[in-house]
């Protein structure tokens, strides 16, 4: 059995917020014989019981029922004498009720004026145990065992059955106080100000009841714990105060330490000014007491009302509303919707939520139709939480119409709005306004992270613009931010790719530095290539020998680069050392090399020795590379071959869209020479079609005026 201090005073600091009962009197009125040949029984059953005399205890009851102060350290101040008798009154009637029952249930022949009389007597007891201070040695926990009986006239039995009734009563009365004590708190502005933030964002129902309890109950723990330093720091107050007026009898009478006051410890007093630190960011600033005050003027201006139910024709028109098709225009359902509820936000809410989770397109529509509603109040979470979406699906369009409504609005983008831009524009490869949403990031003051950093150098890697993205790697290696892997491999590529030496070189470097594991046979590969278009055939051997040594075997894409490189050079010994070095280390060649040597033997006009290659290519029983069709369009144009000329050129007009800015220039100036005038003109259309720039030499063939006879009077082999 849990045991409480059961005095006059803890009763009342249990029951202060409890309200206050009838007077004790009122309960034993009918109590009229006497059960007891004692003259104390034989008076009136209307008088009233004797209330215990106000005293100062020396216990003072701590509200968890756990922990108590010491009594030689501290004297609780008494109530006035209402709420003494309002406090005794409560905890009689309730130990009378209890007690009425078990009385009656032991003695269950007794009528109610001998139950009555049995009351008066153990109830007489009590309040004399109370007023004497028997029933301040209670304690301990709920297990320990009752006290023996104090009179002779009560057996053990039933002390120990008074002894559980008042534990009982006292826990009822704490629940009480507690319950009473948490009706203020629930409804306390803080507490609801944090309901209505979450109803905001869509708590609901039993998860917002056991929320609002759940603060409230930590506001009464923080206000008990205040209420206890409190009175540590009066009761540390009062001990100073004596001492101060006990210093000079002090120096006449030494006082034995065991007879000392013990001093209680308090807190040290606080000197200067708070200062709050959390990760790094100084608290203590102004500028946060801005922060705070825009944060209370968005909650002053927030919607803390529920939603309007939806019933009849509104409901039918938001069923509507989510079987909307791709295509169809919710303008007018959303006006029938709006004349049928008359919303505010907090309805424009409720069926934003319904649309996200029956109808996706649905929900889009709507939300950005809703954009320019009064009602709906639209903030800048409400445009960022669209843009995101669209973002993530690559809907440019959507982004760009939300941006302008934005902007006609007077509402600026955020942090959050800038670097979903990034991502999208990147990916996107729009350049130009990824790099506006960058800037515009760092204008705000924040540091890009590694994925904003990954997504901007990526689209200029997409772009082909390595050079920009190599700036950023050196920005991020500035703020001590690594790239992963994947970035180093796109940056090695596209330096490959424009054939960009140096840059590769580079990028290579900072792998091994920044990695371990960087001896990886394609970024071996990649650094060949850049050589080889470089026309660098010396560093390319070298890396390809390097690629070789640490056990790499190449493959026929790392072979034709190679051979591409001596092409550069137009070193043929040297190529055909390497071929033949190969065959002989059991590396045989493919079609990609095949089709650089093709090109090589057109360039140097050596038809049968391409034609054999050929042959070779078909025996492979491969599909030859789109390039090889280049190549044979160049040597028989030149070679004023017509038949064979206009059969790869029907190829190549065929696949043009596959045709680069080089493809074209090699071609037209392979007809150009060749006397396909004609023909020479219709490609160079196809290639102002496709906005490639010529180079300045080709202009100035094509600007010259046609040759005679071109046309009819070609040239034949």
């Amino acid at each position: 059995m849990k045991s409480l201090l059961l005095s006059r005073q803890a009763i009342r600091r249990i029951s202060l917020s409890s309200p206050k009962p009838q007077p004790f009197r009122r309960n034993f009125s009918a109590a009229a014989p006497s059960i007891s040949r004692s003259d104390r029984h034989l008076r009136s059953y209307d008088e009233p019981i004797p209330r215990p005399v106000s005293s100062s205890f020396t216990r003072h009851f701590h509200s968890t029922l756990e922990s108590r102060l010491s009594a030689s350290t501290a004297s609780s101040q008494i109530h006035d004498e209402e709420d003494d008798d309002g406090t005794t009154n409560e905890f009689l009637s309730r130990f009378v009720w209890i007690m009425r029952g078990k009385v009656s249930e032991a003695f269950p022949d007794s009528d109610k004026k001998m139950v009555d009389g049995m009351l008066l007597l153990i109830v007489e007891k009590v309040v004399a145990e109370i007023e004497r201070g028997g029933f301040s040695k209670v304690g301990g926990s709920s297990s320990s065992a009752p006290p023996p009986s104090p009179s002779s006239e009560f057996s053990d039995d039933l002390w120990a059955t008074i002894w559980e009734v008042s534990n009982t009563v006292l826990k009822d009365m704490e629940k009480e106080r507690k319950k009473e004590k948490m009706k203020v708190y629930v409804q306390s502005p803080e507490v609801m100000e944090m309901c209505r933030f979450a109803g905001e964002i869509g708590i609901r129902g039993d998860l917002l009841r056991e929320l609002r309890f759940t603060w409230a109950r930590e506001k009464m723990e923080e206000a008990e714990f205040n209420e206890s330093l409190e009175q540590m720091r009066d009761l540390d107050s009062s001990i100073r105060e004596s001492e101060t007026v006990d210093a000079d009898e002090e120096e006449e009478s030494v006082v034995d330490s065991d007879e000392a006051q013990p001093r209680s410890i308090s807190l040290p007093k606080r000197k200067g000014k708070f200062k709050y630190k959390i990760y790094g960011l100084e608290l203590s600033d102004p500028k946060w007491g801005e922060v705070a005050d825009k944060i209370h003027e968005a909650e002053e201006e927030a919607d803390w009302r529920e939603a309007k139910p939806v019933t009849g024709k509104c409901k039918l028109v938001m069923e509507k509303l989510e079987s909307l098709e791709e295509k169809d225009d919710p303008s007018g359902l959303i006006a029938e919707w709006v004349e049928l509820l008359e919303p505010q936000r907090v309805d424009w809410i409720a069926l934003l939520e319904q649309l996200r989770d029956a109808n996706t397109n649905a929900y889009l529509k709507v939300a950005e139709h809703v954009l320019d509603d009064k009602s709906f109040r639209a903030s800048i979470s409400d445009y960022s939480k669209l843009i995101h979406i669209h973002a993530k699906e690559n809907h440019t369009e959507a982004v760009e119409r939300i941006l302008k409504k934005m902007s006609q609005n007077g509402i600026f983008p955020d942090i959050s709005i800038a670097t979903a831009l990034i991502h999208l524009y990147s990916k996107s490869g729009n350049l130009e306004r990824a790099t506006e949403a960058f800037e515009s990031l760092k204008s705000y003051g924040l540091r890009p992270d590694n994925k904003i950093y990954t997504s901007m150098i990526m689209g200029y890697v997409n772009a082909g613009k390595p050079k920009l993205g190599e700036r950023l790697m050196r920005d991020m290696d500035a703020r001590d931010m690594k790239c992963s892997d994947e970035v180093y491999m796109a940056m090695l590529r596209a330096f490959a790719q424009t054939g960009d030496a140096d840059g590769a070189a580079g990028i290579f470097n900072s792998m091994q530095l920044d990695f371990k594991d960087t001896n990886c046979f394609e970024a071996y590969g990649l650094l060949v290539e850049a050589y080889g278009r470089a026309g660098k055939a010396d560093k390319a051997k070298i890396n390809f020998d390097q690629m070789r040594t640490r056990g790499f075997k190449p493959d026929d894409k790392c072979i034709a680069n190679m051979i591409r490189a001596y092409k550069r050079e137009n070193s043929l010994d040297k190529a055909l050392r390497l071929l033949l070095q190969l065959e002989k280390d059991g590396i045989e060649i493919g079609v990609i090399t095949y089709t650089v040597l093709v090109d090589w033997m057109a360039t140097l006009g050596l038809i049968e020795e391409a034609e054999q290659l050929l042959v070779k290519i078909s025996q492979l029983g491969e599909a030859p590379p789109f390039e090889l069709q280049v190549s044979l369009c160049y040597m028989y144009s030149t070679a004023r071959n017509e038949k064979k000329t206009l059969q790869a050129l029907g190829v190549l007009e065929a696949k043009r869209d596959q045709m680069g800015p080089n493809e074209f220039e090699r071609v037209i100036t392979g007809l150009k020479t060749g006397g396909f005038e004609k023909d020479a003109r219709r490609m160079f259309k196809h290639m102002e079609a496709r906005k490639f720039l010529p180079s300045d030499r080709l202009k100035i063939d094509m600007g010259a005026s046609p040759s005679f006879g071109s046309g009819f009077n070609r040239v034949r082999r």
